[in-house]
């Protein structure tokens, strides 16, 4: 079976196609050039399987007109070129199933949702994941399309977990801000392991909330690092300070919504780690 993936030099990707090699997938790597040029596309697409999108511009930067619109456009125009051109392509050519990346920041923040909620967040990370889960609603219902709505990606070489280690390990970790706002999580194992069962299970489709079961704020998400790391974490950083150093992009860090994975739970997927403790074991040991 062929896979093409998208973004494929990102931290989940790169997961992934180790994930699908091991099973004996063929993994196709769509270069970010291709995505914008729709005959060199449709070339690498016809014939495949499964196309796996997860390419777009990371979203914590300072967000000027330039830097939103790049953020947006790198997400919008490619799933749209996607969606063109696996409808243009005969049946026996076309991909049996499409799956997305999204984001939980399309709910409003600090409020808890499953994926039937549709109060969206009316700030800039919501308008990027509706806009992006709405560029490919027109592709031919002889595609099964799934989309997974993420969480916050931990594990040993994520973002999140490299550039908070060091702090913690001096024992200069702490809060963000009030450390009230929900810390939707979820395993790098478990993003990798639902793209994969979503691909094996032909009957899935829609939209799936991809973070752990278990509810934490800020707060205990501290806490239960600097318990795993034997330090202490009385520091906070204030969301003034934030918002001097990011702008308006510091809500990422200050607000966030609850999303609880229930249409996976339903359908049968059983997360390996499940709680922020398992998931923090498995990365430092």
């Amino acid at each position: 079976m062929k896979i093409a993936v998208t973004g494929s030099n990102g931290y989940i990707a790169q997961n992934l196609i180790i994930k699908f090699k091991s099973a004996g997938y063929n993994i196709v790597r769509i270069q970010r050039a291709e995505l914008y040029e729709k005959e060199s596309l449709k070339k690498a697409i016809s014939g495949i399987d499964t196309v796996i999108h997860l390419a777009g511009s990371p979203i914590f930067r300072r967000w000027t007109k330039t830097g939103k619109d790049e953020i947006l456009n790198s997400r919008i125009l490619p799933t749209a070129n996607l969606v063109i051109v696996i409808n243009e392509l005969p049946l026996d050519k076309r991909p049996k199933t499409f799956i997305s990346a999204s984001a939980i920041g399309i709910y409003m923040s600090g409020q808890s949702h499953t994926e039937n909620s549709t109060d969206f967040s009316k700030g800039f990370t919501g308008i990027v994941a509706h806009q992006w889960e709405e560029a490919s609603q027109n592709l031919d219902h002889s595609v099964r399309r799934v989309i997974f709505r993420i969480g916050v990606v931990i594990g040993k070489e994520s973002a999140t977990i490299k550039k908070l280690l060091p702090i913690f390990k001096m024992g200069l970790g702490g809060k963000i801000a009030s450390g009230k706002q929900p810390f939707p999580f979820v395993h790098i194992d478990d993003v990798v392991n639902s793209f994969f069962w979503a691909c094996q299970n032909k009957e899935l489709s829609g939209v799936f909330n991809l973070a752990a079961p278990q509810n934490i704020d800020n707060k205990h998400f501290t806490k239960a690092l600097a318990r795993k790391l034997k330090r202490i974490a009385i520091f906070s950083v204030p969301e003034l300070a934030l918002k001097l150093l990011f702008g308006e992009a510091a809500t990422v860090l200050t607000e966030s919504p609850q999303a609880y994975p229930e249409q996976l739970i339903k359908h049968g997927y059983r997360f390996k780690y499940s709680d922020i403790d398992s998931c923090l074991k498995e990365i430092i040991g």
